[in-house]
């Protein structure tokens, strides 16, 4: 009985505690440091539970992957994203702009609380992220890119970062993106990526965890897991990121009363690139068709 109310509390309990910070700290104008505060202290918390009440415990056995994830954390997780708000955000927010003139509507509700525009927020972000992620699965130039996420050979915190540097952009533009042009709110924004980096956190981390209900919001972990499946008909499932609706709406949302696999990855993850450098070449050196 205990073991199973500290699997089912876990989550709900430092997520939205979390979240309810973060909240706090954007509605008294600190938006940046409370994501910063809130995703460093998610990770501090997660890496400690792992040792503490592990999915997989050999998952928490480095296997020469902690350097290449750090660095695709940092590179994939943090930069590319800054280079894109530098690039491209300013664009965007003037075709928003011009839009809404055109239309002569405020295409976002702003009136809104917060957090009911977060929840619009996730549900416009993950549409054209469900496409390109499932496209990803099923296009082999496309899966040339998502190839490194999926060369995972254990599921922890850190490769919740480990994607490359391409793939990154495709979907992190195409979540992002609509929320600029419809004018979503900066702290609105903010809330988006404070809640995105948590629940990536947990969604990848080693963590015996149960959701119940909540299996039929968030892409938690018991979905992802399935994600991660060398079995690929069970792999090609569970594409959404954050919220699990658009799976739903597509039928590709999977959850089998078995055990998850333990062992992820995919048929020739044997010989994929383990550095970080050769890594980024894999789209190129490296053939395996979805």
């Amino acid at each position: 009985m205990m073991l199973e109310l500290r699997r089912r509390a876990v989550f709900p309990i430092v997520f939205f505690g979390l979240m309810g910070l973060g909240i706090l700290g954007v509605e008294r104008g600190f938006a940046t440091e409370a994501v910063i505060a809130t995703n460093l202290a998610a990770a501090g918390l997660i890496a400690l539970l792992e040792r503490l009440m592990p999915y997989e415990p050999s998952w928490n056995r480095a296997r020469g992957d902690v350097r290449t994830d750090l660095l695709h954390m940092l590179f994939s997780t943090v930069a590319i994203p800054e280079v894109i708000r530098a690039l491209m955000f300013g664009a965007l927010a003037a075709v928003g702009i011009w839009l809404a003139d055109r239309s002569g509507l405020a295409l976002w509700p702003t009136h809104w609380s917060l957090v009911p525009q977060l929840l619009l927020a996730l549900v416009v972000s993950e549409f054209g992220q469900y496409w390109m992620h499932r496209w990803m699965h099923t296009t082999s130039l496309l899966w040339r890119l998502h190839a490194v996420h999926h060369s995972a050979e254990r599921l922890y915190w850190l490769n919740a970062g480990r994607f490359h540097p391409l793939d990154t952009f495709c979907n992190f533009t195409l979540q992002a993106g609509p929320l600029i042009i419809l004018g979503c709110p900066g702290e609105v924004v903010a809330l988006f990526a404070m809640f995105t980096g948590i629940h990536g956190l947990f969604q990848h981390g080693n963590l015996d965890i149960r959701l119940g209900p909540l299996n039929w919001f968030f892409s938690m972990a018991e979905l992802h897991r399935w994600h991660h499946s060398r079995v690929v008909a069970e792999s090609n499932s569970n594409y959404g990121a954050n919220i699990i609706l658009w799976d739903i709406v597509f039928g590709t949302r999977m959850l089998p009363a078995a055990e998850p696999p333990r062992d992820p990855g995919f048929e020739g993850v044997e010989r994929f690139p383990t550095g970080y450098l050769e890594q980024l070449a894999s789209p190129v050196t490296f053939f395996r068709t979805p």
